[in-house]
């Protein structure tokens, strides 16, 4: 399929402006996304949590996100990215004030499912309107760049959110944030254009339409070989890596490696700021990559394997690595990061009255991998520990056996290579 659009390209400076406004507010929603993780001792000491317990609650949010995308990606192509997101956030507003005031378990769960609605469109969006408004190279770039932003929410998710919590607690950090991600609609409204949604067969002359003709749903997208080809890695690898880091690294910090909560805090902290300055580099180098002819499959089929290596030291190592627990986490989710350039990358697979279903359908993808890892290794964790064993041999089975389909997910993504 042809990678290229009937949309003109955006001039730089408006482009930039574009760019923020969106970074802006998905910054705020990966803060939300992340934020479980840091607050994950106080949690469940506050409402006596098991690891299965405090899996789902994290994993609520990704719930919430998996089961808008379809939707959203028909929403994006035919009403764009700016009334589709501003719509969402006011969504996101309410779950972060349901949060701040819930009191059970039940009702914070809640909360998370509506924090993961309000806040799906927050990186589909824009990614949709890269693809009309950008070149090939170019949406690589600000894709990396977009995940780079969330990684710097996340790293903001850590050491800032543990060193406000003594003076504001919890409960008022979700109100602030309810607050911010309103200011972000706000720069949304004035900043980004809106659109008029072309026909899907761009070689007719047709003039352009509120709603893309032929537009037959998702049976494109499903019946399209590279997507399925990509959809494993996408659940295990891309949901995988996300689990890790939203959730996973800060009880190994601390059941594993016999980290205090300070201390696992400031490992995530390290650990989000590896994962933003790795995003910026990709950015830096995608578009000169795809000048050179060097595939994001290429990129994915060499550098990927690199995170399985790493990922069987961790848990070789259990204990033993004590301190230097952080650095191979943060080791992980940087090598992990290879398989980030699917999703650009299944997203110019098709045409650009396609994007929004193509980017959603895989994020859903994505999603769904997120909350099976998350609440999956929780599961496991806890019928182990309820089979006798320790904490640290439950923890290092456990993450085996997301190793071992993330494994097979990317031989399947090599022995898939025949159909593009």
């Amino acid at each position: 399929m042809s990678l290229t659009t009937s949309h003109p390209v955006l001039a730089r400076g408006p482009m930039v402006g574009v760019f923020l406004a969106f970074a802006f507010a998905y910054f705020f929603s990966t803060l939300v996304r992340a934020i479980t993780a840091t607050l994950s001792p106080t949690l469940t000491l506050e409402l006596e949590l098991q690891a299965q317990d405090l899996g789902l609650l994290a994993g609520g949010y990704f719930l919430g996100f998996a089961a808008t995308q379809l939707p959203l990606g028909t929403w994006l192509d035919r009403y764009g990215p700016k009334h589709v997101i501003l719509a969402f956030l006011s969504v996101a507003v309410l779950g972060c004030a349901a949060f701040a005031m819930a009191d059970s378990f039940q009702g914070l769960f809640a909360a998370r499912v509506l924090c993961g609605v309000g806040v799906s469109a927050c990186l589909m969006a824009p990614l949709t309107g890269y693809r009309r408004w950008l070149d090939a190279g170019a949406q690589l770039r600000a894709n990396s760049w977009m995940l780079m932003t969330g990684s710097l929410g996340m790293l903001s998710s850590t050491l800032p959110v543990q060193w406000l919590m003594p003076v504001l607690g919890w409960r008022p950090l979700f109100a602030g944030l309810a607050g911010l991600i309103a200011l972000s609609m706000v720069v949304i409204y004035f900043v980004v254009p809106a659109w008029q949604v072309v026909p899907a067969d761009a070689s007719t002359k047709a003039p352009p339409t509120p709603i893309a003709q032929g537009s037959g749903g998702y049976a494109q997208v499903w019946r399209n070989p590279y997507f399925w080809r990509m959809a494993p890695m996408g659940f295990f690898c891309y949901g995988g890596l996300l689990a890790v880091q939203t959730l996973w690294a800060g009880p190994w910090m601390t059941q594993v490696a016999g980290y205090t909560p300070l201390q696992a805090a400031t490992g995530l902290f390290g650990i989000n700021l590896a994962m933003m300055l790795t995003f910026w580099l990709w950015g830096m180098v995608t578009t000169m990559l795809t000048r050179r002819g060097i595939s994001a499959n290429s990129l994915i089929a060499w550098g990927q394997p690199s995170s399985f290596v790493v990922l069987l030291a961790l848990i070789a190592a259990g204990p033993a690595l004590g301190d230097g627990t952080a650095a191979v986490l943060a080791l992980f989710c940087m090598c992990s990061t290879f398989v980030s350039l699917a999703q650009p990358a299944v997203g110019m697979a098709f045409p650009a009255a396609l994007a929004g279903r193509a980017l959603s359908a895989y994020n859903l993808v994505v999603f769904g991998g997120i909350f099976v890892v998350q609440w999956g290794i929780g599961l496991a964790i806890d019928l182990f520990k309820g089979l006798g064993w320790p904490a640290v041999l439950a923890f290092q089975a456990a993450f085996g056996i997301f190793g071992m389909c993330a494994f097979f997910s990317y031989i399947y993504f090599l022995w898939a290579k025949r159909d593009n």
